[in-house]
């Protein structure tokens, strides 16, 4: 079985005697239980396994019975711990409240009690480990998969990785394009959206929020205003609707808007969206190209290779704390800027020969970023930056 990174790092903090709370989180399907499940094999410790999947989101007694149950276990054992797992903890109201009290219960009678909160709605979790667990948690972010873990797990191309995209449970379908399809949209897409984000968060207009999500794969990559997209989405709203909701589909793994990069704060803030997936599957989804087709045709291959690369910046950004923009003065454009601890880094994919990129030249006059990189066949090719740690371009 394929074993993530983060495993090692989540054993670690499990058999550290100043135990915070570990909450993983992260999008649908990339592993967060198997994680989990991972960890209890590997460590001698005993545990209880439980999920809030289909537990009434009214039933806050549900976390203090399951943890008192852990704490009975406990005390009847030999052990020096205990392992308390729950899963989908965010289908909970008031969750983090609940754990809270419990948590600071434990602490002050000397109960050692370990936790691991695992949750796919980033937005949910986030709002509760802010507004309670501020100092008893710590954060492990699942992204979607690397091109190098689904080689490694499935033996993907660096072709199939870019059509078809990241998540482990499609890979066994990817020879029949259309269960492939079916299970995306049905075990991915539909679920997210529908239990993740509507069933969690007020939504005035469901159908505009679908239609968005939609919108983005079809003009992934493109920079595209609000006003524009309004005109061509059902149900519309107002431009503040159609951001607020483009923010909801960021926190749970699915789009984003990237902002032009600029030297100013306030023009940041007030560009024009460059619309992006974190998944190309997403792409490919909607699609009316198959793979077996689309690799044959240079200039849509090439835009998907570009997705791809932006997919991968998208989800390191989530994990590393980097800043990732797009830049455009004129004619002149820069695919990727990348912002650390104020160094910047630029990225600019094509997928052909290209040994000299104008829009590169004119932002290393103008910003001085610390590297510049130019993904072509004749520099560096878009198989070998997939593979690239993105921390050793601050470096």
């Amino acid at each position: 079985m394929f074993i993530r990174k983060q495993l090692s790092e989540l054993q670690s903090r499990i058999q550290d005697k100043n135990h915070l709370i570990q909450v993983i989180t992260g999008p649908r399907q990339v592993g967060k239980t198997t994680l989990a499940s991972q960890l209890v094999d590997k460590i001698q410790i005993p545990y209880s396994f439980i999920s809030a999947d289909a537990v009434p989101s009214s039933l806050t007694t549900w976390v203090e019975q399951q943890w008192e149950a852990a704490r009975i276990k406990l005390k009847n054992s030999d052990a020096e711990s205990f392992l308390l797992i729950i899963d989908e903890i965010q289908k909970i109201h008031n969750w983090s409240e609940v754990v809270k009290k419990l948590y600071d219960q434990d602490r002050r009678n000397k109960i050692n009690l370990k936790v691991i909160l695992l949750g796919s709605s980033t937005l949910m979790i986030a709002k509760g480990l802010t507004e309670s667990l501020t100092g008893r948690f710590e954060l492990i972010q699942l992204p979607h998969w690397t091109y190098s873990e689904m080689n490694e797990a499935f033996g993907l191309t660096p072709e199939q990785f870019v059509y078809f995209g990241s998540y482990p449970g499609s890979a066994i379908f990817i020879s029949d394009e259309k269960r492939w399809r079916d299970y995306i949209l049905n075990s991915i897409i539909e679920p997210t959206i529908s239990k993740d984000i509507l069933q969690l968060t007020a939504i005035q207009k469901p159908a505009l929020l679908k239609s968005l999500f939609e919108h983005a794969c079809l003009y992934n990559s493109e920079i595209l205003s609000y006003n524009k997209m309004l005109g061509q989405l059902l149900d519309a709203g107002n431009t503040t609707t159609l951001s607020h909701y483009q923010r909801l589909l960021d926190s749970a793994w699915m789009i984003t808007g990237l902002q032009k990069f600029s030297g100013s704060t306030v023009k940041i803030k007030s560009s024009t969206p460059k619309l992006l997936t974190y998944n190309t599957a997403f792409v490919s989804v909607y699609s009316n190209v198959d793979f077996a087709t689309i690799i044959t045709k240079p200039e849509l291959w090439g835009r998907r290779v570009e997705q791809s690369v932006g997919a991968y910046l998208l989800n390191q950004s989530r994990i590393h704390n980097f800043d990732l923009f797009y830049w455009r003065e004129g004619n002149a454009e820069v695919d990727f800027v990348l912002r650390k601890n104020k160094k910047l880094v630029t990225v600019e994919v094509k997928a052909g020969k290209v040994k000299f990129h104008e829009g590169l030249e004119l932002f290393k006059k103008k910003y001085k970023p610390a590297k510049s990189i130019l993904i072509s066949e004749d520099n560096l090719s878009w198989q070998e930056f997939i593979k690239t740690d993105t921390l050793t371009l601050f470096v």
